[in-house]
């Protein structure tokens, strides 16, 4: 499968990996939040957590452990995905691969960069050559943000 990362298309070298199934041979899993919880001790490496948009980074265990956070976006009208991304990098400081899932939109990318995103998975069939141009579609942001902490005044 591939994914956008950093603005460029990648082979996705993670695997998710749903409840109850064995960790696979090849790739590095994503598990879910769940399993992270209940079994943590059996996880070393690199590993990613994937978590529902209503989770809070302070519901991650040992944080620091973790390479990847994949969180989720129900439909494309939920926005708390945002909140949590920009929660990991502000206030968490979270350095690790912040990727957006589910319903993710092109028309989201720009945004959802500037809140910490820097891995998106789209939906199936969607053109990831198109979706690049998302991210040069605007110039100018006037607020400050994950990406660019000084607001447009501080910029000149």
């Amino acid at each position: 499968m591939q994914i956008i990362r950093n603005r460029q298309i990648v082979d996705d070298d993670f695997v998710h990996v749903p409840d109850g199934e064995e960790l696979p041979a090849i790739g590095k899993p994503i598990i879910t939040l769940a399993r992270y919880i209940k079994e943590r001790d059996q996880f070393a490496g690199s590993f990613g957590v994937r978590i529902s948009s209503d989770k809070l980074p302070s519901d991650i265990p040992e944080l620091e452990r973790v390479v990847l956070i994949a969180i989720e976006f129900p439909r494309f009208s939920d926005g708390r995905g945002y909140s949590v991304a920009r929660m990991l990098r502000q206030r968490h400081g979270f350095t690790g691969e912040l990727r957006a899932v589910g319903w993710v939109l092109r028309d989201q990318l720009y945004y959802l960069e500037r809140c910490g995103f820097d891995a998106f998975e789209l939906q199936a069939g969607k053109p990831l050559d198109s979706a690049l141009q998302a991210f040069v579609e605007f110039s100018v942001s006037y607020q400050a943000a994950a990406d660019d902490r000084r607001p447009l005044y501080r910029r000149r």
